[in-house]
């Protein structure tokens, strides 16, 4: 049993209490943290620009390299050649508003303008969505995913640009799956978190070499406590997605 959390038998001095309780204590200090209080990992994939990859910047992380897949909570690398197993919980298709990358100023201005924003842009020469103030609208497909391990760990996929289409085959794929109900002998669909899917990084070649995602179906999830995580991922975020929209109705 790992040292620190078991109970720990010390020597009593003054008042002081005999034994270290962390399981009597579970929790305590944790009731005002909340999710909207915590880091949800992006799973990222990296490319030969990736910070994460240059030896000499900030972010870097020994033994990155592109093609990899990288944890940007737990700072863990995973091989994507090897693979990781992974099960899916909850999509969502999201037009977030970016400032263009070769502005100084770069970076995300809206989360989320909803797809009517779309008709307000026009494609510019390289095929992206522009607004007239020369922002950009990137069109995000959202997968929020557990990484199934030794530990399993919540994460966010988010698929852009050319990945696109991997997410809507990924998509098609999981709406295949189905399930007999034993009852009335018919078929339903299978619940999105009730499969493990292999994520692998697949190197493309066009008028520059990139990595991107390649998912396939391994098995059905076979581990109850691993699908009640899942579920339970799953029902957080249709809930907190469904207050979000109720929100935003109520803004206009």
């Amino acid at each position: 049993m790992p040292q620190e959390t078991r109970d720990v038998t010390i020597k009593k001095e003054g008042n002081l209490p005999a034994t270290l309780n962390f399981i009597e204590d579970a929790g305590a200090g944790l009731e005002n943290i909340d999710k909207d209080d915590l880091a949800l990992p992006f799973l990222k994939l990296l490319q030969t620009g990736s910070d994460e990859t240059k030896k000499k910047h900030a972010n870097y992380v020994e033994g990155a390299e592109s093609g990899m897949f990288y944890n940007t909570v737990t700072k863990k690398l995973y091989s994507g050649e090897k693979g990781i197993e992974i099960i899916p919980c909850f999509y969502k298709l999201t037009y977030p508003e970016w400032a263009p990358f070769e502005r100084k100023e770069g970076r995300p201005v809206s989360p989320d303008r909803g797809p009517e924003i779309l008709a307000k842009t026009k494609k510019d020469s390289t095929g992206k969505d522009v607004l007239e103030n020369g922002n950009q609208i990137l069109k995000t497909a959202n997968h929020f995913v557990i990484i199934n391990g030794d530990k399993p760990e919540k994460a966010l996929m988010a698929m852009k640009s050319t990945q696109l289409k991997v997410s809507r085959n990924w998509n098609s794929l999981m709406q295949d799956q189905i399930e007999t109900d034993p009852k009335t002998n018919k078929n339903v669909p299978a619940p999105m978190f009730s499969r493990v899917y292999k994520l692998n990084s697949v190197e493309n070649s066009g008028s520059f070499t990139w990595h991107g995602y390649r998912v396939s179906l391994l098995r059905k999830v076979d581990n109850a406590s691993i699908y009640q995580m899942a579920k339970d991922f799953h029902n957080s975020l249709k809930t907190s997605s469904a207050k979000a929209e109720t929100k935003e109705e109520s803004n206009y």
